[in-house]
């Protein structure tokens, strides 16, 4: 008898599996945790092997759980490019999207080139903020979707979790700032979570640093590491030539991965919307093959 996968299903494991967790699973799923272990179990009985097993109070993936993963993954993208280029064809309209400005370069072309390309009569408003205005406006109905980096600090429970990368320090590669007494940092705002974990860090080591550069645009940023007057702190998609990643080796600590999370207007819902998501997941899912290709 042929057993059939169910993709809601399949969702939800793959929230586990990047998660690491049934709680935090629930929270991206927006399911409770007795539904996630519900889902799971009824999962398990499809395949008929187990795909998790406990690591203390984390989930992790069995052997079969690691090879189940990696056909979820393709099965839910399947599933999103077929209902975004057959049910949504004729959708016409206006959808606002907001992206801050370190996402926009990497991200924006081909979420935006493949969009148009599926609904040829929706305009598509792209604003470009900071994440903590992003919510704000989000709240304030201004968006209709955001895609943001959610940190510890100020998370919100109804964002999905759709990409994690590393955060890196990174410098000129034709330039050993690195190796100054007291180094020079170009960084967000003060507010911005990737500020703080860097001065988190060089505090706890000791490490002599100032504030040279500070700016919420991600080019200004990039421009002073590139010129050669700073350091700063990217996530992997953020890197250009020109940048060194510095590590360990070269006295800086290892940062913590960021979350980047899509939220969506819950108080007016829209198929518009839903589609120009669907196309959001699948350029974020695309641009992480092309990097594991590299």
């Amino acid at each position: 008898m042929t057993v059939l996968l169910d993709i809601d299903q399949l969702r939800t494991f793959m929230a586990i599996a990047e998660s690491g967790s049934f709680t935090k699973a629930s929270e991206v799923v927006h399911k409770t945790q007795s539904a996630v272990s519900m889902q799971m179990k009824r999962l398990e009985e499809r395949v008929g092997k187990p795909i998790f097993t406990r690591d203390g109070r984390a989930s992790k993936l069995t052997d079969e759980g690691e090879r189940l993963l990696d056909y979820a993954r393709r099965i839910v993208k399947l599933n999103m490019e077929a209902v975004a280029s057959l049910a949504n064809a004729e959708l016409s309209g206006r959808v606002r999207l907001g992206v801050p400005d370190d996402y926009a370069d990497r991200y924006l072309p081909e979420i935006m080139a493949r969009f148009s390309n599926t609904h040829p009569n929706v305009e598509l408003t792209v604003v470009c903020d900071p994440s903590t205005d992003l919510m704000d406006r989000i709240d304030t109905g201004d968006l209709d979707l955001a895609i943001i980096t959610d940190c510890d600090n100020y998370h919100r429970s109804e964002t999905e979790i759709i990409r994690r990368e590393q955060l890196l320090w990174v410098g000129s590669i034709r330039h050993a700032l690195h190796l100054e007494p007291t180094v020079p940092l170009a960084l967000g705002r003060q507010s911005c979570n990737w500020r703080q974990e860097a001065i988190k860090e060089l505090q706890s080591l000791g490490k002599p640093f100032r504030i040279l550069y500070t700016s919420s645009n991600s080019t200004a940023v990039s421009a002073a590491v590139l010129s050669g007057l700073a350091i700063s702190v990217l996530p992997e998609s953020g890197l250009r030539p020109g940048m060194r990643v510095l590590g360990p080796a070269d006295g800086f600590p290892p940062l913590p991965p960021c979350r980047i999370g899509l939220l969506r207007n819950r108080h007016e819902p829209s198929a518009l919307a839903d589609a120009l998501a669907n196309h959001v997941i699948q350029g974020l899912d695309n641009i992480s093959e092309a990097q594991a290709a590299e």
